[in-house]
């Protein structure tokens, strides 16, 4: 019987690893987990990290309130990849999570779980012991999901302080809320108003603009006739005033809004001496038409043609046009007058508001309903006051959405109900004009509509007594108001993206006072004590023993100390036999949330891990991150900015990075409805945490993400080559050994290649992380791991590994270069894929290894860089790509299997290319037994690139014998005689075994 052929497997130096090509992510994740909490990786960090300048990411607190949704898992990876990456990067970077735990949505949570679902009646909160029990169960209801949210944010490889997280509901917490409060009071900037403010009817307490979203909306729509009563000219006689008067005296001056319900409130009309007005008579229109023909309107030039249409009017005339010095001098009637409380007269008043591209040219004002209503009227208080109007703005509308008696004939009837649906209010509004003849015309029209970002609901604007901070006081001297303060300290952040700065500062240009107070139970009380006075404002009380009293009993019993029964005389002690008034209402969530910086970042006893910050503008070098939505410009942000500027004359942080929101993988909003919603809990369960920090890092996350099934698929696909190429490394470094590393000197230029592309990767990866550009690092490791390595150097290096004998300097340099490539990669993946960095470097290193993440990333020695080097291998590959080229079209026809079977014949015309080949071992690079190099243009049927110009590949096959140990097909086999079956360069690698083994034995 003919001799067996010898397995020669066992010979060569295969990669050998315990690292699964199977991931395996959810059940090897949470071991992980298990190992990073039992060696306390958070208390290692901060131990390496002593001394160094800090790098603090302040955690914008979530809400706790329900499991979290795949938004929170963009932003909590976000900021853990930030965190882990500012350590790496040499910075002792931190990062403390919190929670936002008051508010509405808690006591909406409680009320329908624990009261409606049940039949229960709510308590009625007047009572004390029924407020502070109400408060202690919202208490404990934010607690619950706090753990459960603490775990979800955990699973997702976030590394933080969980153990010490801060909370808007700590004891000092609540009591340093209300001492930031205490600050405005004593700058000045605390007052309460009575201004038109967002009103929710739904959640029964005023918005901010951060908790209002415009969603279209169906309004009802009317014009409206008010009758010109006067005319006074300033300083004209009195025939120019009766002339004026004739010209004018039985038209009436036409007014467009889609809510009819403010009518009632209206005290004036705005117009703008910028706009062209005219006199129109109407001289044809259906006989049962509200508009008569004879009728005189006062409107806009412009918007006549779109009025008198919707007026059903087919002919009209100008009569002439009216200037502006006529309007200014103009007093109307109320369309209502007559219907008992309407009497009074209505002045027109010139507003920059004013516009003539819908309407009618004039803007109906009622300053209890509108900013721009409330500003103009109370910007012309003295002359109004000076013309005999009474200048008092109305409550029209109360809490509930209801008219009031101060709006005579519609008292009780509701503009919007506790459902948020429309009341009969528009109606019964439009019912008496139309009985007092004053409609014009009537219809619906569709817009965008402020609405609750929480209930959903459509708000009203209504004027109420509330607590706001004034943006343009001056606070310690001229010019230096809140605004300005806030405006300065945009200009001196560092916005990621840039345009973040553009966005912020045109809000905080044009926002409003900012109203802090809400009509809730579940919050940090404005703890503060009030005089009324006689014009409506109030004193506020600033006595040191009372704020300390607060504050002491605050931090020992919570903010439930301001509801408990006697708490009025024992916070006022001696002053509480005079006329101060406590406030219940509770501070909106926003100044909660704002505050954090200060019971967070400058209280070293509860967190004394983030003692000693010394910020840039300190002199010192710490930095301050904040990182949240892009939402968060009108929301975390703004009311931090806010705060710390009012307080502190300058911004909590110094950096500020937005990201976008998730939407599916058509780019629509996620809904349960639409079935498109992608869950955290759901990924990870099957495919793990790192698919998901895969996704995020891969992604832009300045604008909308998206994810779904088939994204995810790619994601896993990605990973699984990334994986794959971590693998082979560690497989083929187990027979590495530290004695045989190879200097820079002795290796091959392939070897010296790929140390030069770690060189050039090192500046791009820290400065991308330095700029938080997650996506350049992730695409630029990607394409290195998968197109470098796997499919070039790897490739090209697998017959030396494998192959060469155990004494092969080659095989040594490679090793030598694998281990660079494994340190080098695997700590920059780290930040972003934390849970398989890990898992490849203990297994690297064995499970009594530091964590890779108590690394810092690897300094790249300046010899590596080899320019001249690169720009010739980038030749070289250029004709390996042709020469790969022809190779397919073989294998394709299946004119041969492996490219080992090939002996391609490269004709090289280029003089720069042929140069950089000439030396070069092209066999070895194109991973054939033999490759031949002719410089000429080839033959007219050798296979070309066209971007590859001056190079031809002619295909032959491989000639000699297959080697039994490399199977390169070559013409040496047998060439030694104790190995007739394989090359001399494999008989060699037998000999060296053998011995080795024999050696062992």
């Amino acid at each position: 019987m003919p001799k067996p052929e010898r397995d020669y497997s066992e010979t060569l130096f295969l990669p050998q690893t315990e690292f699964p090509m199977r991931a395996g992510l959810p059940q090897r994740e949470p071991e992980i987990l298990a190992r990073w909490e039992k060696a306390d990786l958070y208390k290692q960090l901060r131990a390496a990290a002593k001394d160094r300048d800090k790098f603090i990411l302040h955690d914008g607190p979530p809400y706790a309130n329900g499991n979290i949704h795949i938004g929170h898992a963009l932003n909590k990876i976000l900021k853990d990849v930030v965190t882990r990456s500012q350590q790496m990067l040499g910075y002792d970077s931190n990062y403390v999570p919190g929670w936002d735990c008051h508010g509405l949505p808690i006591e909406w949570k409680i009320e329908e779980e624990n009261y409606r679902s049940k039949n229960k009646t709510k308590p009625n909160l007047s009572d004390p012991a029924a407020m502070v029990a109400f408060r202690q169960e919202c208490r404990a209801y934010a607690d619950h999901w706090l753990n459960v949210q603490r775990e979800e944010f955990k699973r997702l490889g976030v590394e933080g302080d969980w153990a010490h997280p801060y909370t808007t509901m700590d004891f000092f917490a609540e009591a340093q809320i209300a001492r930031e409060l205490m600050k405005f009071a004593a700058n000045g900037t605390l007052y309460r108003g009575s201004k038109p403010v967002m009103w929710s009817v739904v959640e029964k307490t005023a918005l901010a603009e951060a908790e209002v979203e415009y969603e279209d909306y169906t309004s009802d729509q009317v014009w409206v006739k008010f009758p010109v009563a006067d005319v006074s000219l300033e300083g004209d006689d009195k025939n120019d005033i009766a002339a004026a008067f004739d010209l004018v005296g039985n038209a009436s001056v036409a007014i467009w809004t889609t809510t009819p319900w403010t009518l009632p409130g209206n005290r004036a009309v705005s117009f703008s001496p910028k706009i062209s007005y005219g006199l129109y008579r109407v001289v044809e229109a259906p006989t049962d038409n509200w508009t008569k023909n004879g009728d005189l309107l006062i409107l806009a030039d412009k918007l006549v043609e779109a009025v008198f249409k919707q007026a059903r009017v087919t002919t009209f005339e100008k009569v002439r046009a009216i200037d502006a010095r006529v309007l200014a001098g103009m007093t109307c009637d109320h369309p209502l007058k007559g219907k008992g409380g309407y009497d009074f007269p209505v002045p027109l008043l010139a507003g920059e508001h004013v516009t003539d591209e819908d309407g009618t040219g004039f803007v109906h004002t009622a300053p209890g309903h509108g900013r721009d209503d409330f500003e103009i009227w109370i910007a012309n208080r003295v002359e109004l006051q000076n013309r005999g109007i009474n200048p008092a703005i109305p409550y029209t509308v109360d809490e509930n959405g209801a008219f009031t008696e101060a709006a005579p004939g519609f008292t009780g009837k509701r503009v919007i109900n506790d459902k948020g649906e429309k009341g009969y209010a528009n109606e019964a509004v439009v019912k008496a004009l139309i009985d007092a003849g004053m409609l014009i015309a009537r219809g619906r029209l569709k817009h965008q509509y402020p609405h609750s970002w929480r209930s959903k609901k459509p708000i009203i604007f209504r004027n109420t007594p509330q607590w706001f901070i004034a943006m343009d006081k001056d606070i310690a001297g001229k010019g230096d108001t809140l605004r300005h303060r806030a405006l300065s300290a945009i200009k001196v952040t560092r916005w990621v993206p840039e345009q973040g700065e553009n966005r912020i500062t045109g809000m905080i240009e044009s926002r409003p006072d900012w109203v802090i107070s809400r009509q809730r139970a579940w919050g940090v009380p404005i703890a503060v004590f009030v005089k009324e006075k006689p014009d409506g404002s109030v004193e506020i009380l600033q006595d040191p023993e009372v704020e300390l009293r607060i504050i002491d009993a605050f931090e020992r019993e919570g903010a439930d100390a301001w509801y408990k029964a006697g708490a009025r005389e024992r916070f006022l002690g001696k002053l509480a036999n005079d006329s101060w008034k406590k406030i219940d209402d509770i501070l909106d969530v926003w100044f909660d949330s704002g505050s954090t910086h200060a019971f967070v970042l400058e209280d070293p006893r509860h967190f004394p891990t983030l003692a000693g910050i010394k910020r840039k503008m300190d002199g010192g070098k710490d930095t301050v991150m904040y990182l949240e939505g892009s939402d968060q410009h009108r929301g975390w942000f703004h009311s931090s900015l806010l705060e710390s500027c009012g307080t502190r004359g300058r911004a909590p942080f110094d950096v500020v990075l937005t990201h976008g929101f998730v939407l599916d993988e058509q780019g629509r909003k996620m809904s349960k409805s639409l079935g498109n919603v992608t869950a955290p809990q759901d990924v990870i369960r099957q495919s793990g945490a790192d698919i998901l920090r895969m996704w995020v890092c891969a992604s832009d996350y300045a604008d909308d993400l998206r994810i779904g099934p088939e994204i995810l698929k790619t994601t896993v696909e990605t990973y699984r080559k990334l994986r794959n190429t971590v693998r082979w490394m560690l497989g083929s470094l187990a027979h590495f050994r530290e004695e045989d590393r190879v200097k820079l000197d002795k290796m091959p230029e392939l070897e010296r290649l790929m140390l030069h592309r770690l060189f050039e990767l090192d500046a791009l990866v820290r400065k991308a992380y330095a700029d938080f550009d997650y996506k350049r690092i992730f695409a630029a490791l990607s394409s290195f791991m998968t197109s470098d390595l796997s499919a070039f150097y790897f490739d090209i290096r697998k017959d030396t590994l494998y192959c060469d004998p155990y004494s092969s300097v080659k095989r040594k340099a490679c090793l030598t270069v694998l281990d660079h490539l494994f340190r080098y990669t695997v700590t920059w993946l780290a930040p972003m894929l934390c849970f398989t960095a890990e898992e490849a470097w203990l297994s690297r290193y064995g499970d009594v290894a530091k964590s890779v993440h108590l690394e810092i990333f690897p300094g790249v020695p300046a010899s590596w860089r080899d320019d001249k080097l690169a720009d010739k291998w980038r030749k070289i590959r250029m004709v390996r790509r042709v020469v790969t080229g022809a190779l397919e079209i073989e294998r394709a026809q299946k004119r041969i299997g492996s490219s080992l079977e090939a002996h391609p014949i490269v004709h090289v015309s280029n003089v720069e290319l042929y140069e950089a080949v000439v030396d070069c071992d092209l066999a070895e690079v194109c991973i054939t037994s033999a490759a031949t190099l002719v410089q000429d243009e080839g033959p007219s049927d050798a296979f070309c690139l066209p971007e590859v110009a001056g190079v031809g590949v002619v295909p032959n096959l491989a000639e000699g014998e297959k080697c039994a140990r490399s199977w390169k097909i070559l013409t040496t086999i047998g060439a030694d005689p104790d190995y007739p079956d394989v090359s001399p360069r494999d008989a060699q690698a037998l000999r060296e075994w053998e011995a080795t083994r024999r050696a062992a034995e």
